[in-house]
């Protein structure tokens, strides 16, 4: 879900950005975590276009890949940027490009001016290039982040792939559906209306209602218009979500997988954050948004016993964030002092397993989803003919 936020910077200057995020104090948190002062916070019901949308297609990876084929190239960071800004064709991009130049030309690291646009940058890529600051090599820092946003993007679109036919098939047999019950049966209604008590019970109903779309059209399409407007509210609203989501949750072979796709994302992000050299407990802090926000209370309290000397594995374990796999690759990765690989291995273990998930629901929705629309479009032409075939026999 996506929120507006109005807010006051370090520069005591307003500010209003886009931040996505579970719901408002996950959104709140992560304003937080900017050295944001919230004034005002609300859900972005997913308008078609505005301004803040246009602003949000800035894509830090798109400009991480650039910068580091200029870096391999041999231009420092300050021309690389530079020239970025000069082939922008976006006017957006060349803005955010040009005040990152004009922070550095004052003398600010790179992080520091990065943190001047937080409606860009989000805190997790700015704690990696500060951590590289430190040695020096901001290309391993670019590299990095891109190759975690490939990751976590691979998941993604895989999910979004898969959902993209199931869509298709129940969008056209929708309309197959509509279109037979608002013309051809309203038709073959009016032909029927002389035999109607010699019909079959079940064409008798459809005949029924041919007559009431026939008769009611403009009352029937205005109720299915408010049906798909309060399905729509419906998905923008993140309190609606919010409960969709829990009862989800509660499907024991879905909240699993749910539960697992989320963990993959944090396992990975705590990863990248470790080889950057941030600290366990401050790398926490930043990835509670992504979890649901029962797992985030448990990841607050795995958090608590880590300050308080309990190892990574143990406290995950306690908390019911780690599977028995998860908990000895974390020990593992522990003696070793290899954590930071070690969670980056978990994750892909957590991705794998919701690639074979989204596999296999994708194998058994399709042919059930075909199976649905066949034999409710079937249905409906076999009605609709059935008196004609009762007449052909009595004749013969």
């Amino acid at each position: 879900m996506n929120y507006l936020v109005k807010a006051i910077n370090g520069r005591s200057e307003v500010v209003s950005l886009e931040l996505r995020a579970t719901d408002i104090p996950s959104a709140r948190q992560m304003a937080r975590h900017q050295g944001l002062r919230v004034l005002s916070l609300k859900p972005s019901y997913g308008r078609l276009w505005s301004p803040s949308l246009a602003r949000a297609r800035f894509s830090p990876t798109l400009l991480s890949i650039e910068l580091l084929s200029l870096l391999d190239a041999g231009l420092n960071l300050v021309e690389g940027i530079q020239a970025l800004a000069e082939k922008a064709a976006q006017p957006e991009t060349r803005r955010v490009l040009e005040r990152i130049l004009e922070g550095m030309r004052e003398g600010m690291p790179f992080s520091q001016s990065l943190a001047r646009l937080p409606e860009h940058f989000s805190p997790l890529y700015i704690a990696t290039v500060k951590s590289s600051e430190h040695t020096g090599n901001v290309k391993e820092a670019l590299s990095r982040y891109v190759a975690y946003r490939e990751e976590v993007d691979r998941v993604r679109k895989k999910v979004v792939a898969a959902a993209i036919y199931p869509a298709i098939l129940v969008g056209v047999g929708g309309l197959v559906l509509s279109f037979l019950l608002f013309y051809v049966v309203p038709r073959f209604a009016r032909v029927y209306e002389d035999m109607s008590r010699d019909l079959p019970v079940f064409s008798r109903a459809m005949v029924a209602v041919g007559r009431a779309v026939s008769d009611h059209g403009w009352l029937v399409g205005l109720v299915l218009l408010v049906l798909l407007a309060a399905g729509a509210y419906a998905a923008s609203d993140p309190r609606m979500r919010s409960a969709v989501a829990q009862k989800l949750w509660r499907v024991p072979s879905i909240g699993e997988r749910i539960k697992a796709y989320q963990l993959g994302r944090v396992y990975r992000t705590l990863g990248m954050l470790l080889r950057a050299g941030i600290p366990f407990v401050r790398a926490v802090g930043m990835v509670e948004g992504l979890l649901s926000e029962h797992l985030r209370e448990r990841l607050a309290s795995a958090r608590k016993s880590i300050e308080e000397g309990v190892a990574v594995s143990s406290a995950l374990t306690a908390a019911g964030l780690a599977s028995p796999v998860a908990a000895r690759m974390l020990l593992v990765g522990e003696r070793g002092g290899q954590l930071g690989d070690m969670l980056d291995r978990i994750s892909r273990f957590y991705d794998d397993e919701t690639s074979r998930f989204v596999d296999w629901s994708t194998r058994i929705l399709e042919p059930a989803l075909m199976a649905i629309l066949g034999l409710s479009v079937g249905g409906v032409v076999v009605l609709m003919y059935m008196p004609i075939f009762e007449l052909a026999g009595a004749i013969q």
